[in-house]
């Protein structure tokens, strides 16, 4: 039950507070997967969207097959996202809430299935982005202050 990481959003934890995270499957071509699996996936610029009671991410590029023929896939088609209805119900309160996000975090392979963690971002201010920033240089500087007291 390994997971194999393929590709990761980080400016999703920069622009957003993660509150909470779900695993989606997705619906992908034959050479979208083939892709996949060569890792020319991006996350950076995706965003979800709940349609009709079905759930779609936006603008992730997944780069054409090298060796597909003249059906290749189209890179920035919207894809279909499996939830169960609970799933989306639970989604659809949630993003009603001013100020929430359905953002994609991490695309990954569990067994032979390729997933999609979403999650529930709540849009930082510029400040806290500052803030986060800073902390995150406080943290690595004490980091390697303990790194060389134990040397």
């Amino acid at each position: 039950m390994g997971i194999k990481v393929i590709a990761t959003n980080k400016k999703a934890y920069h622009d957003y507070y993660i509150e909470d995270t779900f695993e989606a499957g997705i619906v992908l071509t034959g050479t979208e997967v083939k892709a996949v699996r060569l890792g020319k996936v991006n996350l950076k610029e995706s965003f979800c969207r709940i349609k009709n009671g079905e759930v779609f991410i936006n603008n992730m590029n997944i780069s054409p097959y090298d060796f597909g023929n003249r059906e290749n896939h189209d890179p920035t088609r919207v894809r279909k996202l499996l939830l169960h209805h609970a799933e989306i119900d639970k989604l659809i309160r949630l993003t009603e809430q001013k100020g929430l996000a359905l953002v994609p975090t991490k695309l990954y392979f569990k067994r032979n299935y390729i997933k999609l963690e979403i999650g529930i971002g709540r849009g930082k201010k510029l400040h806290d982005k500052r803030q986060t920033i800073k902390q995150k240089e406080a943290d690595r500087e004490m980091s390697k202050a303990m790194k060389n007291a134990y040397r």
